[in-house]
């Protein structure tokens, strides 16, 4: 459908993307697992998420109507804002939301946004367990529209923003719109698969499979890494302090963790 289609009233196919990733760090002392906890609420704190997430609503074309972001104890963090597709007149926006411009909420603890048609949240979950030697620090992000804008616009912009070892992404288009003639339209453009909009650069560096469902305009991208360099997955750590059998043991310890994540079950 690359001709602009001609609607009966709004557009009111939901579209959603659901971006999940996972980054990977071999910690094997309780020292070395809390640092790495403490170095990803540093990195990926409420404030760095908000400023991603406000980059993915100005790639989808979207504008901000209202932010909410918590950092949590003893880690994590959640932000959501809400979207609206074009510009709303001021006597359309509820008072109680500041559309990310109120000078006042840049020292707040907590600040909160609204759209009129959509969404874009980002959760954060670190994990690590005395009894593994690997650490993991998973990001949930979902970009929710209505209307004309497509969040698959922001997916690469998405996946660059994070160090990713795997990666579970999920888009789907709900409901239905009608053209002028009353016809029922499922979907507003054309998508073969979700990995049409990630960059040749970013996909050479997985191994990626497809599950769609194609009548229902469901369609699910899984992908892992292809390479480990050792030195990436080493906190506070140069690789060359280890000797060459135990850089071997820890590179399949963390091979096994990104293959069992990246099935979805217990393998080993």
């Amino acid at each position: 459908m690359a001709d602009k289609l001609t609607l009966f009233g709004f557009n009111n196919l939901t579209k959603t993307l659901s971006f999940n990733i996972y980054d990977v760090c071999y910690a094997k002392s309780e020292r070395e697992q809390k640092d790495y906890i403490a170095y990803i609420n540093e990195q990926y704190n409420s404030e760095r998420l908000t400023n991603i997430l406000c980059k993915v609503t100005e790639i989808i074309g979207a504008k901000i109507l209202n932010i909410s972001k918590q950092d949590y104890e003893p880690q994590g963090a959640s932000v959501n804002i809400l979207i609206t597709e074009d510009d709303l007149s001021p006597q359309f926006i509820d008072e109680s939301c500041n559309r990310g411009i109120i000078p006042s909420l840049a020292i707040s603890q907590d600040v909160h946004a609204h759209l009129d048609k959509s969404h874009v949240t980002v959760h954060t979950f670190p994990e690590s367990h005395p009894d593994n030697l690997v650490s993991t620090f998973r990001v949930d992000i979902d970009v929710s529209t209505c209307g004309t804008i497509s969040p698959l616009n922001a997916l690469d912009f998405l996946i660059s923003s994070f160090d990713s070892d795997i990666m579970t992404i999920d888009y789907r288009v709900r409901g239905f719109t009608r053209d002028v003639d009353g016809v029922k339209l499922f979907i507003d453009h054309y998508i073969r698969s979700i990995q049409d909009y990630i960059a040749d650069k970013t996909l050479t560096k997985y191994d990626a499979i497809d599950v769609n469902v194609y009548q229902s305009n469901i369609f699910h991208t899984k992908m892992l890494i292809k390479d480990i360099e050792l030195q990436n997955y080493l906190f506070n750590k140069d690789v060359y302090e280890l000797p060459p059998k135990q850089r071997l043991e820890i590179t399949d310890a963390l091979r096994r963790e990104m293959i069992e994540i990246f099935s979805g079950m217990n393998i080993y």
